[in-house]
């Protein structure tokens, strides 16, 4: 098969990889700087090594047996890796005074009520909640399709998708960091329904460095992909990442890139991008200010994203 055919090949980095690196050589340093404060430093430290090494052993593999299929297991290798950097966001950001409270006052001052709220209120039946479940799981998988496709059929493209997909990440990852929201989901339970009710939003500090474990508003009940949603927040879900909402960003790039998709691929990938934007809020993982800022920050990013890569890549 084509794909095993081997490469004419020398050895490098993919632009991936170094982003990789760099984000791997910034956080250890954020690592070194917060030390004592950190619960769990010397496993992130580890876990930062095992990384590169890892990364090393994929350049070397591919060096060996050089082909689509090991170049696109280096890349992919990378965007598997988002699994343990994005809980990471956590361990920094508990470090701080939760900020839930001026987000919250702020979508109500703005709405006059709770989005959040009423959006699953008024649209609380199996067939709507199966939508935009069905929406939210297909977050990384629409990934998965936008940077295969350019993979195999925009080659030349590649380099740059990948690179684009990852840095966006990355640079959501960091503020995270330093934004401590953790969305309706975790918020309204801590401060009861009472208050949700009643438009009280009271500071918590740092309730969510005591505890840390994650309240699912959701019911564990209904469908598939209700169930798997439920299931891949109890799993992987922490209290971060709130603002803006890194899937409505993130998935606003892939907007931009699978625009230059054949049409027939981006018409389908923009109806679940709908339902996705709209099932932040939906499974009150984000307040509605979240998502409006994910689209605005999104277009910012893909900008300075495109221009690192074409600027500052080429030299390195």
């Amino acid at each position: 098969m084509d794909i095993f055919k081997r490469e004419e090949t020398q050895i490098k980095f993919l632009a991936v990889e170094k982003l990789a690196i760099a984000y791997n050589l910034l956080t250890t340093i954020f690592i070194i700087i917060f030390y004592n404060r950190l619960n769990n430093p010397q496993p992130m430290l580890m876990g930062r090594f095992l990384i590169l090494a890892g990364t090393f052993c994929l350049i070397y593999l591919y060096t060996r047996f050089p082909s689509k299929a090991t170049r696109y297991l280096r890349v992919f290798v990378q965007f598997a890796l988002l699994n343990f950097w994005y809980p990471e966001t956590f361990e920094f950001n508990r470090l701080f005074p939760n900020l839930d409270h001026l987000f919250a006052s702020v979508e109500f001052n703005i709405f006059g009520c709770q989005p959040s709220i009423l959006f699953e209120q008024m649209y609380n039946g199996m067939i709507w909640r199966e939508l935009f479940n069905f929406g939210y799981w297909m977050y990384y998988p629409m990934i998965a399709i936008v940077i295969t496709y350019y993979f195999f059929a925009r080659p030349n493209e590649s380099e740059r998708c990948s690179f684009i997909i990852l840095a966006s990440f990355f640079i959501y990852y960091t503020v995270f960091m330093f934004l401590p929201v953790a969305g309706p989901q975790f918020y309204f339970p801590v401060i009861g329904e009472e208050n949700v009710a009643a438009g009280v939003y009271p500071q918590i500090g740092s309730w969510f460095d005591y505890f840390p474990g994650i309240t699912i508003l959701q019911e564990e009940k209904g469908g598939f992909f209700t169930q798997l949603v439920c299931w891949a927040q109890i799993s992987g879900e922490r209290a971060t990442a709130a603002f803006p909402s890194s899937h409505v960003g993130v998935s606003t790039i892939l907007m931009i890139l699978a625009w230059k998709m054949k049409k027939r691929y981006f018409v389908p990938l923009f109806v679940v991008y709908t339902l996705l934007c709209c099932a932040t809020v939906y499974i009150k993982a984000h307040y509605l200010i979240d998502v409006i800022a994910g689209v605005v920050t999104g277009l910012m990013v893909y900008w300075i994203t495109a221009y690192i890569y074409k600027i500052f890549l080429k030299k390195f």
